[in-house]
């Protein structure tokens, strides 16, 4: 998730000191997708330029520049998102209660394949374009599935040390996991589908969202104590941390404007400046609609993409239960943020 490189002739040493010029994010404009499904994880498919919207029982794809749908990958059970590997002109998704990865074909939107998985309830999911595998990270097992992107097939499960949460890859063959069950992060070699090592993300609590800049080589978590905690992976350690807004699911980091993004489910986007590695200033807490709480970025038109719907909450009929929340008929909203000077 990143954002800002602006061709409005500020250069990033500006950008850094004088945060009192810098173009504020704003709701430029939204427009909606209705359906009473909820959703979660969104991508961007920067190769195609197209907006992937994850729905339960399928994936809305979104031309971002005409805000119509484009088609949507159905018959799925409890798809949490879709991983692209644009080079193999395929997509992956992580179907959370049917414990299995539709394969579809990146043009076409067709399925052309059903992968089963030996985890239990995959959510999270990463793409390593070194390897050519897809990683699923088993919210209910505790572990991640490997699957060979080519031959379409589940060849390893790496135990994990909790229940994971976001996933992302730095490029050269590691893949990076949050563990929220320990406020921890996970680092795995790819290749030999082995966890290299795990550190604390103290004091950050129950991280969710995780993006990386692949640059200085920081990643970013979102924690539920309205924290992110920024980690430099390399030495295994928290560097730095600043605050958030509270609900926050997902996170994202433009390597171009080096600014670091929270989505925050209260209604508010974090929006944060890389000052150096290990040094950050919060310049924006943008208002936005409440339960966005998910959010992707297009780094090239530097525009954030969130979701969110009217919800009915009722109350839990006995003690101990999660309150029930229905999406409300034909609310479901794609929201779209970007600089304005």
């Amino acid at each position: 998730m990143r954002i800002l490189s602006l061709c409005l002739g500020l250069s990033l040493a500006s950008f850094a000191f004088a945060a009192d010029t810098v173009p504020q994010y704003q709701l430029t404009h939204s427009y909606l997708l209705g359906g009473e499904e909820g959703w979660d994880y969104l991508n961007f498919d920067a190769v195609g330029h197209r907006l992937f919207v994850s729905r339960g029982s399928k994936i809305q794809v979104v031309d971002p520049d005409t805000d119509k749908l484009l088609g949507e990958i159905t018959g799925l059970q409890g798809a949490h998102g879709a991983a692209l590997a644009p080079e193999l002109g395929k997509g992956f998704t992580s179907n959370g209660r049917g414990n299995d990865v539709t394969v579809f074909d990146l043009k076409t939107l067709k399925t052309t394949n059903t992968i089963k998985l030996s985890g239990q309830g995959p959510d999270a999911f990463a793409y390593d374009p070194v390897t050519k595998r897809v990683f699923f990270f088993n919210g209910h097992s505790g572990n991640a599935s490997v699957v060979d992107a080519v031959a379409e097939k589940e060849i390893a499960v790496i135990p994990l040390p909790g229940r994971p949460e976001f996933a992302v890859v730095d490029g050269e063959g590691r893949v990076y996991v949050n563990i929220e069950s320990k406020s921890e992060l996970s680092e795995i070699d790819a290749a030999k589908a082995v966890v290299t090592k795990t550190w604390s993300l103290a004091p950050c609590e129950s991280p969710s969202g995780l993006a990386m800049d692949p640059v200085h080589r920081r990643l970013f978590s979102g924690c539920d104590n309205k924290l992110m905690a920024v980690s430099d992976p390399d030495a295994g350690k928290v560097v730095a941390t600043f605050p958030i807004g509270e609900g926050v699911d997902a996170t994202g980091f433009d390597p171009g404007t080096e600014l670091a993004f929270s989505s925050n489910g209260e209604g508010t986007l974090t929006v944060a400046h890389e000052d150096s590695p290990d040094k950050y200033t919060v310049l924006q807490q943008a208002p936005t609609r409440k339960y966005a709480r998910t959010m992707t970025l297009d780094s090239k038109s530097h525009e954030v993409y969130l979701v969110t719907a009217d919800v009915k909450i009722d109350p839990p009929v006995t003690e101990g239960q999660r309150p029930k929340r229905t999406v409300l008929p034909d609310s479901f909203t794609v929201l779209v943020m970007a600089p304005k000077p």
